[in-house]
């Protein structure tokens, strides 16, 4: 019972650091990537979507017909892209979150 004491209170203790402590910590006892996972999905959203527009008014300038084709194209690949990034923040996330659990199962003090 102690024992689950010691865990629980590591695991409140690493709950109230902060984000640069957190990313200042030099042992990697604690992980920023889980909680700012929503945060990188948004910026590398909004950094397809940028691109995406940057690629349509360059077709458009071009021509029309290759704006039209480029915006098609545009549309096909910002979701494939939507696609691709939540896989690869999933896989990040999925791979903190059973470090966490191993390290929790196998009695280490933070997780």
């Amino acid at each position: 019972m102690a024992g689950t004491t010691h865990v629980l209170e590591g695991m409140h203790m690493a709950e109230q650091k902060g984000f640069f402590e957190r990313l200042l910590d030099f042992s990697f006892q604690s992980f920023i990537t889980p909680k700012y996972a929503k945060l990188l999905y948004g910026l590398h959203l909004l950094l397809g979507l940028i691109v995406g527009t940057w690629f349509v008014f360059n077709g458009f300038q071009t021509s029309t017909s290759e704006g039209l084709l480029v915006l098609l194209l545009a549309l096909v690949g910002y979701f494939l892209w939507i696609v691709y990034v939540r896989v690869a923040i999933e896989f990040l996330v999925v791979m903190f979150r059973t470090a966490e659990n191993i390290s929790r199962a196998s009695g280490g003090q933070n997780a």
